[in-house]
């Protein structure tokens, strides 16, 4: 490899690295939130009834793009 090419792969390892980095702080921080607050932020915007909870969306719903129509290609 040519120097330039080292710093180029040194430059995007470190890049990489740092974006990597901050992923796995916003998952500690999002983990350690839902678990600090045992499970509410996460359906804060849920309201409760005496029997169920209303959700705008459906907490047990993979959501899925519909731009891919699942045959695989």
């Amino acid at each position: 490899l040519s120097p330039l090419q080292k710093w180029a792969v040194l430059v995007l390892s470190a890049g990489s690295s740092l974006s990597c980095l901050s992923c796995l702080l916003a998952l500690a921080v999002s983990i350690g939130l839902t678990l600090g607050t045992q499970g509410r932020a996460l359906l804060a915007p849920c309201t409760v009834t005496n029997t169920s909870r209303e959700c705008p969306f459906d907490p047990t719903r993979v959501y899925v793009s519909p731009l891919w129509d699942g045959d695989g290609d």
